[in-house]
């Protein structure tokens, strides 16, 4: 005797799991087309950080990078001076973020623009330091393709390349930040989200400029600190 096979009606198919018409992993899909941004820059990053370290351990010598980037002040050569007020200030800028995201989800509006502003202002300051740091390595002779024979430099010639791409994307990925915070700001102080109903977009954009701020983390560990 064989057993019938039930077919559910087509209504109660379209309201099950299969029916489609469902958020992934139960997020919106700008958070998520976000989050699928942050993971294929993350393997850009990787990628440019593993040829870094393969370069490095290959090479029979290396600059010092506590004398290349060393500051003098007050008479006295103090090592990774500036690259350890870059740092503080692009993970200062984070808290800046963190704050807005909250006034954001207080439908606090003035406070939300205020944060926003601040944390554009950091990464400017975080820009400025950097473009003195490339005119003072620029000025000293180091190129991406050339590096001078004498210390800190010695002649090591990827050194520069590694310098200027590392530095350089991530650097392009911060004023890509501030200019998409810029464009947030506009728009929460003209409204658009308070008509809306929703302020995910500031959200949003903090995980991009979190992402900025660890990956930054991880080039001041393994570059500077390496």
């Amino acid at each position: 005797m064989q057993s019938e096979t039930k077919v559910a009606p087509l209504e109660e198919v379209l309201k099950s799991d299969w029916g489609g018409g469902k958020s992934p992993f139960g997020v919106s899909w700008g958070k998520l087309m976000m989050w699928l941004f942050i993971l294929s820059d993350a393997f850009i990053f990787g990628g440019f950080l593993v040829g870094y370290g393969t370069l490095r351990i290959s090479s029979e010598k290396w600059p010092e990078t506590g004398k290349v980037f060393a500051l003098n002040l007050f008479g006295y050569e103090v090592p990774l001076l500036l690259i350890a007020f870059m740092t503080f200030i692009l993970v200062s800028s984070s808290g800046w973020m963190a704050l807005a995201v909250n006034a954001a989800y207080n439908r606090d509006k003035k406070r939300t623009v205020t944060f926003l502003l601040l944390t554009c202002l950091f990464g400017l300051i975080f820009l400025g330091c950097q473009a003195y740091e490339w005119g003072k390595l620029i000025h000293e002779g180091l190129r991406p393709w050339f590096a001078p024979d004498h210390p800190p430099f010695d002649g090591v010639r990827n050194f520069g390349a590694c310098f200027f791409m590392l530095t350089g994307f991530h650097g392009l990925h911060v004023l890509t930040g501030v200019i998409y915070l810029l464009i947030i700001a506009l728009r929460v102080a003209s409204g658009v989200y308070e008509r809306r109903g929703s302020y995910e977009a500031v959200e949003i954009a903090g995980l991009y400029w979190h992402f900025v701020d660890l990956v930054w983390v991880f080039i001041f560990t393994f570059f500077y600190l390496f």
